[in-house]
């Protein structure tokens, strides 16, 4: 990986306004790419665009939308298209999981909220981008999942059955778009972004207990995997599921 591998490409990043999504629009925007920042707030995704142009010089374009919207997906797709002409890597990192009471007091509502965002947007977008990138010069997916994938939790089933699917999604996706798209999933464990803060002292410790190294992460632990998958240091992997979870136990 070199320092100017990235110069001139795309990378959209769903969730790009804070956490990891900031914080991997950082490290792309440091090595030259042009980023779109997307999420759900507008205002959230300007001010960080700003700060990639100031502070990188690159292009950044903000856009607000839903992930869970079939209709904000493909629009999200279009205005990235028109801005740069491509999409060279694309980060499906948005993603959420509401407390509920208890598992009989999902709603309907909730339920199928955290499957959109969570599952819905990232299979539109990988689909249509996927595609165009076949169809052109290839490139890289990357999906953002969880350890709650593979150690579900009561307080986050519907969470935890989304990031399931997305790990098939990924491995669908690169059986369909290969050989010249890879398509790979990040597995993160706890990370201390905005959804930290609403942990109890209890919770964060009962989390540290369950990971090897003893801590959660910060938001910049994403960025290595992030630029390995998005790389041609990661040229022969493809399907795959990459661990960034402290060792959970």
């Amino acid at each position: 990986m070199t320092e100017t591998e990235f110069t001139g490409r795309t990378v959209l990043i769903t969730g790009g306004s804070r956490g990891m999504g900031e914080q991997m629009a950082h490290a792309f925007a440091a090595r030259g790419a042009n980023v779109v920042v997307a999420s759900r707030k507008l205002d959230a995704c300007e001010a960080v665009a700003e700060k990639l142009n100031v502070e990188h010089g690159v292009r950044a374009l903000p856009v607000g939308f839903n992930a869970s919207s079939w209709e904000d997906c493909d629009s999200l797709i279009e205005r990235s298209y028109a801005e740069f002409g491509s999409v060279d890597v694309l980060i499906n990192n948005a993603g959420m999981s509401p407390h509920y009471p208890s598992l009989a007091d999902v709603t309907p509502e909730l339920f199928d909220k955290v499957i959109g965002v969570n599952l819905r947007g990232p299979f539109r977008l990988a689909a249509v981008i996927g595609t165009r990138m076949a169809e052109g010069n290839g490139g890289s997916i990357i999906n953002i999942g969880s350890i709650e994938a593979i150690r579900p939790s009561p307080t986050a089933l519907p969470y935890a059955a989304a990031k399931g699917g997305l790990h098939i999604l990924t491995e669908g996706f690169a059986q369909a778009f290969g050989p010249t798209v890879r398509v790979n999933t990040i597995q993160a464990g706890p990370f201390l972004t905005d959804i930290a803060q609403g942990w109890t002292a209890g919770l964060r410790q009962e989390m540290e207990q369950h990971v090897a190294l003893g801590r959660c992460a910060d938001a910049h632990e994403i960025v290595g995997a992030a630029l390995y998958f998005a790389s041609a240091a990661s040229s022969f992997t493809t399907g795959a599921l990459l661990r960034v979870d402290g060792g959970w136990k």
